[in-house]
């Protein structure tokens, strides 16, 4: 073994360049660091770094199912963190003539999922010359989910249409495809705004007075105060309300301003 160096008491092994002999590599053991020598803004320790696949661009969805209609709902705000995005990004996605998916979450996420759908709606419509039902939509939802369980897509999915019946339907998903049909379901940043008021004024929980009929009108304006309540308190929430209401004879999409700051 070469020479070692001895500094402070400390035998050190010497450094070994592929410099030519005539030039030197300067080492000092016993000087104290300089400000150049320090990694402005962390440590010279070992330290971490995060990345993450997902963002979450907040945003609401909502759907309602009537005795012979679907209305599904979505704002257009696209954020990350504090900042805003976008103004005009739909959440709304119409997978056949009678049935719509909205979705909030991961704005590449809920894309890429899109274009899954569409493609095997597609496939589907070109082989039998048909859509496809609103019943085989939710059950193609609930398995191309599942097949992505080990990294699933950050899309929270509320899929609302009219089925063979004529009767609204509205299904609720978790992230990973299980789903259930519901009297009505609501996903994103602003949930835990809208739910309760939809347990009270459509479900009628713990009401005593007599529970009505509500017409696709009424229901509609349900879901803009519904919208306005959440944006008071969501700041992912806002920008244009986007409302579709689902029937036999179609799709029919109105819009609605909400909150812009």
């Amino acid at each position: 073994m070469s020479a070692l160096a001895h500094a402070n008491g400390v035998t050190r092994l010497p450094i070994h360049h592929s410099e030519p002999h005539s030039m030197s590599v300067q080492a000092s053991f016993d000087s104290p660091p300089t400000s150049d020598s320090i990694d402005h803004g962390v440590t010279e320790a070992p330290y971490e770094r995060r990345f993450s696949p997902y963002d979450f661009n907040g945003g609401t969805t909502l759907a309602i199912s009537g005795p012979d209609f679907a209305v599904v709902a979505g704002d257009t705000r696209m954020s990350t963190g504090y900042e805003i995005l976008s103004r005009n990004v739909s959440k709304l996605h119409p997978l056949t003539e009678h049935c719509v998916l909205a979705s909030a979450g991961c704005k590449t996420d809920v894309d890429q999922l899109r274009s899954v759908l569409d493609i095997r709606s597609d496939m589907y419509r070109h082989n039998h010359q048909k859509d496809l039902a609103v019943t085989s939509v939710a059950q193609m939802l609930g398995n191309t989910l599942y097949q992505r369980r080990f990294f699933p897509y950050y899309s929270f999915n509320v899929l609302a249409g009219v089925d063979k019946e004529g009767k609204g339907a509205v299904y609720s998903y978790d992230a990973i495809g299980s789903f259930e049909r519901t009297h009505f379901s609501a996903s994103g940043s602003g949930q835990s705004f809208v739910v309760p008021l939809l347990d009270n004024v459509i479900v009628h929980k713990n009401r005593n007075d007599p529970k009505r009929e509500l017409g696709s009108d009424e229901v509609v304006e349900i879901v803009k105060d519904a919208f306005v309540t959440a944006g008071e308190r969501d700041i992912y929430t806002g920008d244009t309300l986007e409302i579709m209401v689902i029937t036999k004879d179609g799709i029919n999409k109105t819009t609605f301003p909400l909150k812009a700051d």
